[in-house]
């Protein structure tokens, strides 16, 4: 076993270090902005589906609101 791959696992510096550089150039290649417009020209009722889905899931999972779960949902 003296030859063992280099598997650092989930969270390795070394992938850590590369995300970090990445995205500093990334910041400092001036795109930022034109990223975030291309991000937001998507199709809108799609995109408020996506939103009404997560909003809908976040109050399944939020402990502060009471559900009577004896009975059935949609």
């Amino acid at each position: 076993m003296a030859d063992k791959p280099n598997i650092q696992g989930e969270g390795d510096r070394e992938s850590a270090r590369r995300y970090n550089k990445d995205t500093r150039e990334f910041v400092e290649s001036g795109k930022v902005d034109e990223a975030a417009r291309k991000a937001g020209e998507g199709d809108k009722e799609e995109m408020e589906r996506a939103e009404e889905t997560a909003e809908e899931r976040a109050r399944e999972l939020d402990p502060a609101v009471h559900r009577d779960y004896s009975k059935p949902t949609k």
